[in-house]
């Protein structure tokens, strides 16, 4: 199944974001909490790592992904702008519940690297507290840059997005190549910081045979992942595309049903990964 091309400012996004600054701030003074865009928070998720979770959804993206799921969240200046005491002090109403479960809080987006340094001081408030974190990313973030692996320094855990293993086929999905985002990969690995890897299946474009054990291969030269999450591709965020009045370049593709899991798991089970969970 083709995917449809998008406008010139779509495909070039990715190009113009990999040039651009960190975004996360101080106040005007330069002194204080600093500040971030945040675009939504969920108090009580289930769905992005281990427990209930505090789940907050920063704002700006440097990927343009077909199948994105939160269209709202690729502008940097949309959502709101708090500074880190505010979500501080937000989520820890919250702790009880966390703690309970086993679960923490997760950092989204978009994509949190982003905003390194507003991520590293949330982090670090939650290491000193005992409150176990996650970061939901793409892994497209300069690994060499000191914010970002400060903010790696307190994450307990990383799901990360594996969009596709061929290189074309990724730049098609997502609007960058991937070698950024195997040298983030590479570095988790080194640092044996724990990683649950998300595959997002759309029919007849990363179900397809070749992909996946590519896949399969790859991620048995990563001794940190502890998990390979299967995601069935849906429409259920074509209705953000429409409100940002763009339309999602897999409108003629399919969802995923029940048969393209099963054999996607299969596929990768046969390649050698042995912890493979479906998502229901």
């Amino acid at each position: 199944m083709a995917i449809e091309p998008r406008d010139q400012q779509c495909q070039t996004a990715g190009r113009e974001w990999a040039c651009s600054r960190p975004v996360d701030r101080r106040t005007a003074t330069g002194t204080g909490p600093i500040r971030g865009r945040v675009h939504s928070v969920e108090s009580m998720g289930a769905l992005d790592g281990p427990g209930l979770r505090y789940v907050l959804f920063l704002q700006g993206c440097p990927l343009r992904c077909a199948f994105c799921h939160n269209r709202d969240t690729w502008s940097l200046w949309g959502g709101q702008d708090k500074d880190v005491d505010e979500v501080w002090n937000d989520l820890l109403r919250y702790q009880s519940y966390m703690q309970a479960s086993g679960g923490g809080v997760t950092v989204s987006g978009g994509e949190p690297a982003l905003q390194a340094a507003f991520v590293a001081e949330l982090f670090r408030r939650c290491r000193e507290a005992g409150i176990h974190t996650a970061l939901d990313t793409s892994g497209y973030a300069r690994i060499e840059r000191a914010d970002v692996r400060e903010m790696l320094s307190y994450t307990d855990l990383v799901l990360m997005d594996i969009k596709a293993m061929d290189p074309g086929l990724h730049r098609s999905l997502t609007g960058v190549d991937p070698g950024r985002i195997r040298r983030f990969a590479s570095f988790l690995a080194d640092q044996r910081i724990p990683v649950w890897i998300r595959v997002v299946l759309i029919p007849g474009i990363t179900t397809t045979e070749e992909n996946l054990v590519a896949l399969a291969s790859y991620v048995r030269t990563l001794p940190n992942v502890e998990r390979v999450e299967l995601l069935p591709y849906t429409k259920l965020g074509d209705h953000k595309w429409a409100e940002q009045s763009d339309r999602s370049p897999l409108a003629g593709v399919r969802e995923a049903d029940q048969s393209d899991v099963e054999r996607a798991a299969a596929i990768l089970k046969a390649g050698g990964l042995h912890h493979v969970w479906i998502d229901s």
